[in-house]
């Protein structure tokens, strides 16, 4: 499974936590934001907090955060930390 990661969009940070199946958890400001889940490739949906059912709403945030989580590349690990047998 993918690893946490932060993205940005204008001055507003965001940390995204993959929960599998697009599904993510967003923070923001440090507290627990929305948890979105990808319907489409330009459409993200926001999940009910209590049922988690999708919310069929559009979002102009949501679907900015789902743009930058696809845009998103993770940085690849050093493998010179590996220990030499």
């Amino acid at each position: 499974m993918q690893e946490p990661f932060d993205i940005s969009i204008g001055n507003v940070d965001y940390a995204v936590f993959p929960e599998g199946n697009d599904t993510y958890v967003i923070f923001k400001d440090g507290k627990e934001y929305v948890q979105i889940q990808k319907d489409t490739e330009l459409q993200w949906l926001k999940l009910d907090p209590e049922t988690a059912l999708p919310l069929f709403e559009i979002d102009e945030e949501i679907n900015q955060i789902g743009r930058e989580i696809l845009a998103y590349v993770p940085e690849e690990e050093d493998e010179d930390d590996e220990e030499s047998i």
